[in-house]
């Protein structure tokens, strides 16, 4: 299946992150001052402050923070609902919102919070995979 929704923008500081999505790998930012790695995509590290970025690789794996059904959704989305979001905490440190696949969002009593995910890509078009998180197993 090809994802037929809105892409996210791009910009020059998000490329690595596109480009290895493309390559089916995970890339985080990551600090070199103070080695922490952080999501979303910035200019500058949000807890020092400091602009030295690094672009890593990441495992691909995290735990489920907290989720939600969403019934209801406006524009492109509206379509998809009902659907689970669901905050993931990276195995390298910080959080990435997603949409969940593989879940019954029917069933929310299924889901569970700190069940192990890992990320797939989906492609969009030739140059743009989009990133979905699935429960490990399913």
């Amino acid at each position: 299946m090809s994802y037929k929704l809105p892409i996210p923008a791009k910009g020059t500081h998000t490329q690595p992150f596109w480009d290895g999505t493309k390559a089916g790998q995970l890339m985080l930012p990551r600090c070199t001052d103070c080695n922490r790695v952080h999501w979303y995509p910035r200019f500058i590290c949000p807890f020092c402050h400091s602009s030295d970025l690094e672009w890593i690789q990441a495992s691909g794996e995290g735990t489920i923070h907290t989720y939600a059904v969403q019934h209801m959704a406006f524009g492109a989305w509206a379509k998809e609902a009902p659907y689970v979001t669901a905050y993931i905490d990276l195995k390298e440190g910080d959080r990435m919102l997603t949409v969940l696949r593989g879940v019954d969002p029917l069933r929310p009593q299924d889901i569970k919070i700190g069940a192990a995910v890992t990320v797939e890509f989906e492609p969009a078009d030739d140059d743009t995979h989009i990133p979905f998180w699935r429960l490990v197993g399913e």
